[in-house]
């Protein structure tokens, strides 16, 4: 959520092994998946290219990127959360730096 207006349906991935799985081994995602805790994230094996957003630990977003499948992102400083989607959906929810997001 960003200022009450819901982006999309979110899941978290809270453990260890959900946030390494993360999207990996699907063809196509709908919604977001969040990664609490990490600072980086690769596509290493991916079948879709995906945005990703860098969140501080108040989940304002302090960066964004696209990554295309076989990449890996520098560690983001004062990354604390990561918020990753299908390539586009960025885009199509109007997401930028400075947003402040919230999980419902």
């Amino acid at each position: 959520m960003r200022d009450g207006d819901v982006l999309a349906s979110a899941e978290v991935a809270d453990s260890l092994a959900a946030r390494t799985k993360g999207l990996l081994g699907r063809d196509g995602y709908d919604g977001a998946m969040v990664l609490p805790r990490t600072r980086s994230v690769h596509t290493v094996g991916m079948r879709f290219a995906i945005d990703v957003a860098f969140c501080d630990r108040e989940l304002v977003v302090v960066g964004t990127t696209t990554l295309r499948p076989w990449r890996i992102s520098l560690p983001r400083r004062h990354g604390r959360w990561v918020i990753e989607a299908e390539a586009g959906a960025f885009e199509r929810w109007g997401l930028r730096v400075g947003d402040r997001l919230e999980l419902a």
